[in-house]
C-alpha cells in the first residue's frame, strides 16, 4: 500500500511540475509574437490488479496526456483573411498616393496654363522677338514637366514591381519553410511540446503568407497543412513536404501577372493583389497622360503646318514625341513660330494662324483634361483611404479576438502558479506520508 501511495504521489508531483513548467512557459512568452497559450491535460492512470488481485483496480496516479494549444482555427482564419485584405488596401493606396504626388508636384498643369498665357501675350505683338522667345521657353518647360511626370510615374511603377518581386521571393521561402514544418510535424509526438511549437511556427508562416496573397488551407489530423494560392481558381502551393514556385511577369504596360509553376493565378488579396491593382491604375493614368501630351503636340504642330514663320517659310513642328516621356521641343528660335497664315509675306503682323492655334488649344483644353486626370486619381485616393480605414478596424478587431482567445493572461497564469504549486506540495505531503507508513511497517517487523 505504501509503495502504491508513493508511486501515486510521485506521478502527481510529476504532473504538477509539468503544469508549473507549462505555466512558466506561458509567462515567459506572454509577449512573443505568434505564441499560443499552452495548457496541460492530465489524466488518471489505472491498471488491473496484479497476481492474486484479479478484478481489483490498482490506482496508479496521474500522467500528462498532452500539451494543448489554446488555438481557434476559425479566428486564425479570420485574422489571415482580414490581414490580407488590409495589406491589399495598404499597397494599392500607397501606389495611388504616389501617383497623386507625381501629378501634383511635377507642375505640368501650371506649365500648360503658362504656355497658353505666353501664346496670348504673343497675340498682342506677333513679331516681338522677346514674346516669341517666351513661347519657345514655355514650350520647353512644358515638355520638361511632362517628362518629369512620366519619370515620376516610372519610379512609382518600379517601386511597386520591386516590392512585389521581393514579396514573391519571400512567399517562396515561406512555402519551403511550411513544407519543412509539415515533415517535422509527421515525426513529432502527439501532444508533445515540440509539436505545439511546430504548430505555432506553422500558423505564423500561414499568416505571413496571407499578407502577400489569398490562401486556402486544408489541415490534416497530424497538423500538416496543404496550401493553395489565389482566388478562384486556386493553385496548389504546398502539399506535404513539397512546395511549388510562385513567379511574376511584367507586361508591356508595366502591369504584373502571377503564376504557380507556370499556371496563372490571381492573388485575390494581400500586398501582391494591391500592387497589381495599383500598377493597372498606373498604366491607365499613364496612358491618359500620354494622350494629353500627344494631343497637345499634334494640335500645336498642325497649326504650325497651316501657317508661315516670321521669314515667310512654311511653319515647322514645335514638338516631337508621342508620349509624355518622349515629348521634346525641336524648335530653337522664336522666329519659327507660324503666327501668320499661309501666303503671308515675311514679317507679317497677321496673327490669324496664331488665333487658330489658340482656338484649337481652347477646344482641346489640355489643362482641363489634366485637371480631370488629377481629380480622378485624388477621388480614388479618398475612396481607398476610407476603405483602408474600415479594413484596418476589421483586421484589428479580428486580431484582438484571437489574442483574447489564444493569448497569455498573466492574471490567469499567476493563479495557476499558486494552484499547481499547492498540488505539487500536496503530492510531496503524500510522499512523506508513504515514507512514514513504510518506516512504521519496518518498525513493526523488528
Amino acid at each position: 500500500m505504501a509503495s502504491d501511495l508513493l508511486s501515486i504521489a510521485v506521478s502527481g508531483a510529476r504532473a504538477a511540475r509539468g503544469a508549473l513548467d507549462v505555466t512558466a512557459q506561458n509567462i515567459a512568452n506572454a509577449s512573443s509574437d505568434g505564441y499560443v497559450r499552452r495548457s496541460l491535460r492530465i489524466e488518471e492512470v489505472s491498471a488491473s490488479g496484479g497476481a492474486g488481485r484479479i478484478g481489483d483496480i490498482s490506482l496508479s496516479g496521474s500522467r500528462i496526456a498532452e500539451i494543448r494549444r489554446n488555438a481557434d482555427s476559425f479566428l486564425q482564419g479570420e485574422v489571415r483573411r482580414t490581414s490580407g485584405d488590409l495589406e491589399r488596401a495598404n499597397t494599392e493606396l500607397k501606389g495611388l498616393r504616389n501617383m497623386e504626388s507625381a501629378l501634383e508636384q511635377s507642375g505640368v498643369f501650371s506649365s500648360i496654363v503658362e504656355f497658353e498665357a505666353a501664346l496670348q501675350q504673343l497675340a498682342g505683338d506677333p513679331v516681338d522677338p522677346s514674346r516669341r522667345a517666351a513661347v519657345i521657353g514655355e514650350a520647353t518647360t512644358l515638355a520638361s514637366k511632362f517628362n518629369i511626370t512620366a519619370s515620376s510615374f516610372d519610379a512609382v511603377g518600379e517601386g511597386l514591381r520591386f516590392e512585389a518581386d521581393a514579396q514573391v521571393s519571400e512567399a517562396n521561402v515561406i512555402g519551403g519553410e511550411l513544407a519543412r514544418v509539415n515533415l517535422r510535424l509527421t515525426r513529432a509526438g502527439a501532444g508533445s511540446s515540440d509539436r505545439a511549437a511546430l504548430l505555432d511556427q506553422r500558423d505564423q508562416l500561414l499568416e505571413r503568407l496571407s499578407g502577400f496573397t489569398s490562401i486556402t488551407t486544408n489541415f490534416e489530423s497530424d497538423g500538416t497543412v496543404a496550401v493553395a494560392l489565389g482566388a478562384s481558381p486556386t493553385q496548389s502551393f504546398v502539399q506535404g513536404g513539397t512546395s511549388q514556385t510562385l513567379s511574376s511577369a511584367v507586361a508591356a504596360d508595366g502591369t504584373l501577372s502571377f503564376a504557380v509553376n507556370g499556371q496563372p493565378v490571381s492573388p485575390g488579396s494581400g500586398s501582391l493583389a494591391g500592387a497589381s491593382l495599383a500598377l493597372t491604375e498606373l498604366a491607365s493614368v499613364r496612358g491618359r497622360l500620354d494622350t494629353i501630351a500627344a494631343s497637345l503636340a499634334d494640335t500645336v504642330n498642325n497649326a504650325q503646318a497651316a501657317g508661315v514663320a516670321l521669314d515667310g517659310t512654311q511653319g515647322q513642328p514645335i514638338f516631337s514625341g508621342t508620349t509624355a516621356g518622349t515629348l521634346t521641343v525641336v524648335m530653337t528660335q522664336g522666329q519659327g513660330l507660324a503666327t501668320a497664315p499661309t501666303g503671308a509675306g515675311a514679317g507679317s503682323r497677321d496673327d490669324s494662324n496664331l488665333n487658330a492655334l489658340r482656338q484649337s488649344l481652347a477646344s482641346l483644353n489640355p489643362a482641363q483634361q489634366l485637371n480631370g486626370l488629377l481629380f480622378d486619381v485624388s477621388s480614388k485616393v479618398a475612396g481607398r483611404t476610407v476603405t483602408q480605414g474600415a479594413l484596418d478596424t476589421i483586421a484589428s478587431s479580428a486580431r484582438i479576438s484571437l489574442e483574447q482567445q489564444s493569448g497569455v493572461d498573466l492574471d490567469t497564469e499567476a493563479a495557476n502558479l499558486i494552484r499547481f504549486q499547492q498540488a505539487f506540495q500536496a503530492s510531496g505531503r503524500a510522499m512523506q506520508a508513504a515514507s512514514d507508513i513504510f518506516d512504521t511497517l519496518l518498525g513493526i517487523g523488528r
